[in-house]
């Protein structure tokens, strides 16, 4: 239950009414192609909203592809996927200086990294060495080669997935990588409905052909900047704190969520909170997304039997807001 020192009165909305409508245009579209995962559609959202990178860990075949694909249409951003495999180059993704002997020098050729959506396809299926390739552009929004940084395009957006059960020629993402990661979601079977009506709909591929951009980028920044101006009270950052340092403290977790977790879940609350229409933080806005974000950076005990997954819904009920702003 929220009180009022979590939800300040607030009724100035955080977006103009055409741009708030645009907003919610773009998120019925991805629904209507990915269907049956409004909450993690929304969390996607989110993540691309407070300035993240998405992790999807999840089957073969559940939409992890056309997620990616149908943001990147309805959000009209530049395209590339990568298929990660055992033999694939750093260079291979970020791109390689040339000689030209006409110019007597080198030039800088870009690889696909160089695209407002990145889809790093099975990421855990290359090698640690070109998985650390994306650290810089990921963290940075930038490159470096031969002592040359290049900037990325704006905005720019990496959507990783990775297989959870299937390790044979595999190599788990180091926890330096996980922690580039703003939120990790995962997509699952649809339900019946939903299932029903994707095997009666038109091939995905050609839903996704036909889709129309929602956002402009000039509209992009906007929502941006009006996610990062989001209010969160003082009261519901003490919420925020509480739980980090419920996670430092957990017997059953050997390493807890760090500041740059904290930051990450409080931005990805703010940017719920503008999908919700309101220009300041509630709880439910932070427990929309922790989850999500904070999941893949815990890192359980020896004797724990329990997983990440089960850690962060234990963190939830072990903190309650009351007491937080106690």
């Amino acid at each position: 239950m929220t009180t009022s020192r979590l939800a300040p009165v607030a009724t100035t909305p955080p977006l103009e009414p055409e741009l708030a409508a645009a907003l919610a245009r773009a998120l019925q579209q991805v629904n209507n192609v990915v269907l049956g995962k409004n909450p993690q559609v929304r969390l996607a959202f989110a993540c691309f909203l407070a300035g993240g990178h998405l992790l999807i860990e999840d089957l073969p075949g559940v939409g992890k592809t056309t997620l990616a694909h149908a943001l990147a249409a309805t959000l009209d951003l530049s395209f590339q996927r990568v298929q990660f495999t055992s033999d694939l180059l750093p260079s291979d993704i970020i791109g390689v200086s040339v000689y030209e002997r006409e110019r007597a020098a080198f030039k800088f050729h870009p690889g696909p990294l160089f695209a407002q959506l990145v889809l790093a396809d099975e990421i855990n299926r290359a090698t640690p060495k070109t998985q650390s390739a994306l650290l810089e552009a990921m963290q940075e929004q930038q490159v470096t080669v031969d002592g040359i940084t290049h900037g990325l395009p704006s905005p720019f957006f990496v959507v990783a997935t990775q297989n959870p059960l299937d390790l044979a020629g595999t190599y788990p993402l180091p926890d330096s990588q996980l922690d580039r990661f703003m939120l990790r979601i995962s997509l699952d079977y649809p339900d019946r409905d939903a299932e029903r009506a994707l095997l009666a709909a038109a091939d995905r591929r050609e839903v996704i052909g036909h889709l129309q951009p929602c956002l402009d980028n000039a509209q992009i920044l906007a929502v941006r900047a009006a996610a990062a101006q989001v209010l969160a009270s003082p009261a519901l950052i003490d919420y925020v704190q509480a739980l980090l340092a419920a996670s430092r403290s957990h017997a059953d977790i050997r390493v807890g969520l760090s500041p740059r977790a904290g930051l990450a879940l409080l931005n990805a609350a703010r940017a719920c909170a503008v999908l919700a229409g309101r220009s300041y933080c509630v709880p439910e806005d932070v427990q929309q997304v922790f989850a999500g974000v904070a999941a893949h950076r815990l890192i359980p005990g020896s004797a724990s039997n329990r997983t990440r997954d089960q850690l962060a819904a234990a963190l939830l009920t072990q903190v309650a807001v009351r007491q937080a702003i106690a």
